[in-house]
């Protein structure tokens, strides 16, 4: 693994709002934490509630995690453009995050950790 990446599950619940709909919810988030920045949750892909997702054109590249996707999240007539990511095939030495979702914190009402 990468010196400046490490990645631990959280062994705690995690659960994702929008417009009052939980759109994701987990007890296997893992909590991935890079450099100086702030921890990121990833949530299993299989733990996320798909109605509300729809992938978008969008794409980065992370030279120590590889290429992420983007998607839009809707509930109602709430959307939240390129809000969440995910590295579908990242490198080997973050594997660990592969078939996860991460969310930007100031896109969707709530992460919640319990």
């Amino acid at each position: 693994m990468s010196q400046y990446i490490t990645i631990e599950k959280t062994g705690r619940h995690v659960r994702v709002v929008l417009a009052g709909v939980t759109i994701a919810e987990s007890d296997d988030a893992l909590s991935l934490k890079e450099g100086a920045s702030g921890p990121v949750l990833y949530i299993p892909r299989a733990d996320a509630r798909w109605e509300h997702f729809t992938k978008t054109t969008r794409s980065s590249h992370c030279p120590h995690k590889g290429d992420a996707s983007y998607y839009t999240v809707t509930v109602g007539d709430v959307s939240r453009p390129d809000s969440v990511w995910s590295y579908e095939t990242p490198f080997a030495a973050v594997a660990a995050i592969k078939d996860h979702l991460a969310f930007y914190p100031n896109k969707v009402d709530a992460i919640e950790v319990g």
